[in-house]
Protein backbone atom coordinates (compact mmCIF):
# COMPACT_ATOMS: atom_id res chain seq x y z
CA UNK A 1 0.00 0.00 0.00
CA UNK A 2 3.28 2.05 0.70
CA UNK A 3 4.68 1.76 -2.53
CA UNK A 4 1.33 2.38 -4.29
CA UNK A 5 0.77 5.84 -2.42
CA UNK A 6 4.59 6.41 -2.97
CA UNK A 7 4.02 5.92 -6.77
CA UNK A 8 0.83 7.54 -6.77
CA UNK A 9 2.05 10.91 -5.06
CA UNK A 10 5.49 10.79 -7.75
CA UNK A 11 3.34 10.29 -10.94
CA UNK A 12 0.71 12.95 -9.82
CA UNK A 13 4.33 15.49 -9.24
CA UNK A 14 5.87 14.79 -12.55
CA UNK A 15 2.56 15.39 -14.07
CA UNK A 16 2.13 18.74 -12.19
CA UNK A 17 6.07 20.01 -12.83
CA UNK A 18 5.44 18.63 -16.56
CA UNK A 19 2.61 21.34 -17.38
CA UNK A 20 4.24 24.06 -15.31
CA UNK A 21 7.30 23.57 -17.07
CA UNK A 22 5.41 23.56 -20.37
CA UNK A 23 3.44 26.47 -19.24
CA UNK A 24 6.00 28.44 -18.25
CA UNK A 25 8.50 27.73 -21.02
CA UNK A 26 8.87 30.14 -23.85
CA UNK A 27 10.84 29.76 -27.47
CA UNK A 28 12.13 33.38 -27.19
CA UNK A 29 15.21 33.86 -24.85
CA UNK A 30 14.47 37.08 -22.52
CA UNK A 31 16.49 40.72 -23.48
CA UNK A 32 18.32 40.43 -19.81
CA UNK A 33 18.55 37.94 -17.30
CA UNK A 34 16.99 40.63 -14.37
CA UNK A 35 13.53 40.12 -17.02
CA UNK A 36 12.83 36.38 -15.80
CA UNK A 37 10.22 35.42 -13.64
CA UNK A 38 9.28 31.77 -12.08
CA UNK A 39 6.54 30.47 -11.54
CA UNK A 40 4.61 32.31 -8.50
CA UNK A 41 3.26 29.05 -7.21
CA UNK A 42 6.57 27.40 -5.90
CA UNK A 43 7.60 23.80 -6.35
CA UNK A 44 7.54 23.88 -3.06
CA UNK A 45 4.44 24.20 -1.90
CA UNK A 46 3.72 21.31 -4.82
CA UNK A 47 6.22 18.92 -2.91
CA UNK A 48 4.70 19.81 0.15
CA UNK A 49 1.14 19.02 -0.60
CA UNK A 50 2.12 16.03 -2.25
CA UNK A 51 3.90 14.53 1.02
CA UNK A 52 1.04 15.63 3.46
CA UNK A 53 -0.96 11.95 3.66
CA UNK A 54 2.87 10.34 4.26
CA UNK A 55 4.34 10.29 7.65
CA UNK A 56 8.14 9.69 9.31
CA UNK A 57 10.75 8.36 6.82
CA UNK A 58 8.62 8.14 3.60
CA UNK A 59 7.69 12.10 4.09
CA UNK A 60 11.08 12.75 4.45
CA UNK A 61 12.20 10.84 1.50
CA UNK A 62 9.62 11.72 -0.88
CA UNK A 63 10.02 15.43 -0.21
CA UNK A 64 13.98 15.02 -1.09
CA UNK A 65 13.00 13.50 -3.89
CA UNK A 66 10.53 16.22 -4.89
CA UNK A 67 12.60 19.03 -3.86
CA UNK A 68 15.89 17.12 -5.74
CA UNK A 69 13.48 17.19 -9.25
CA UNK A 70 12.03 20.69 -8.37
CA UNK A 71 15.32 21.83 -8.58
CA UNK A 72 16.32 19.86 -11.96
CA UNK A 73 13.71 21.68 -13.33
CA UNK A 74 14.17 25.21 -12.22
CA UNK A 75 17.94 25.02 -13.59
CA UNK A 76 16.13 23.68 -16.49
CA UNK A 77 14.18 26.77 -17.07
CA UNK A 78 16.96 28.85 -16.18
CA UNK A 79 19.15 27.78 -18.95
CA UNK A 80 16.41 27.41 -21.29
CA UNK A 81 16.04 31.22 -20.43
CA UNK A 82 19.64 31.83 -20.55
CA UNK A 83 19.88 33.33 -17.28
CA UNK A 84 23.81 32.74 -16.11
CA UNK A 85 26.45 33.36 -13.29
CA UNK A 86 24.35 34.83 -9.76
CA UNK A 87 21.86 35.30 -11.13
CA UNK A 88 20.94 31.96 -12.05
CA UNK A 89 21.44 30.88 -8.47
CA UNK A 90 18.63 33.33 -6.89
CA UNK A 91 16.55 32.55 -10.31
CA UNK A 92 16.57 28.74 -8.77
CA UNK A 93 16.18 29.38 -4.96
CA UNK A 94 12.94 31.84 -6.27
CA UNK A 95 11.75 28.85 -8.27
CA UNK A 96 11.86 26.35 -5.85
CA UNK A 97 11.36 28.58 -3.10
CA UNK A 98 13.79 28.23 -1.10
CA UNK A 99 13.39 31.90 -0.54
CA UNK A 100 11.83 35.15 -2.01
CA UNK A 101 13.22 36.37 -5.12
CA UNK A 102 14.91 40.09 -4.27
CA UNK A 103 15.01 42.60 -6.66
Amino acid sequence: MKLSSIALATGLVCLIVASVSAQTSSPAAPSSPTSTVPVPATKRVTCLATTASLKGQDKRDQMQLCMAQARVDCLKQAIDQKVVGEPRKDFVKSCVGMESAEQ
